[in-house]
């Protein structure tokens, strides 16, 4: 009886999970589609990028972003405010002229995030019996 009942809530906590890595394999796609769709600048192999309405081109001459910042094709940026900045080999800038996380940094950061989550149910778990 007391097996049967153990199963029993370890399946239900398996279903709950399962469902809960569904939901949240929906929002990742989401947030990487946000990403994707979302005109910005990269530095790419020491290249300055621009991706715009799904097109990646090359900076070739300099761009004033709509908050008045100024990326120059060799990398640098002039912030309105004076101060100056290099992007590094995947960075990323909207055209707003804030930074970005590049798809795989938010997908890692959200990966881990799950495990400390799972690791923590487990503990709970594991305390729940004693």
């Amino acid at each position: 009886m007391k097996n049967s009942f153990v199963l029993l809530v370890v399946l239900i906590f398996s279903l709950g999970s399962m469902a809960k890595n569904s939901k949240m394999h929906n929002l990742k796609m989401h947030d990487l589609k946000m990403v994707q769709e979302k005109d910005y600048l990269m530095m790419k192999d020491g290249k300055m990028m621009v991706m715009k309405n799904d097109k990646k081109m090359l900076l070739s001459k300099e761009m004033t972003l709509s908050d008045g910042s100024i990326v120059y094709p060799n990398g640098k940026v002039k912030m309105k405010n004076g101060k100056k900045m290099m992007l590094k080999n995947g960075d990323m800038m909207d055209m707003n002229g804030m930074m970005m996380k590049d798809k795989m940094k938010i997908e890692k950061e959200k990966m881990e995030k799950e495990k400390m989550k799972m690791k923590m149910e487990k503990e709970k778990m594991k305390m729940e019996k004693k």
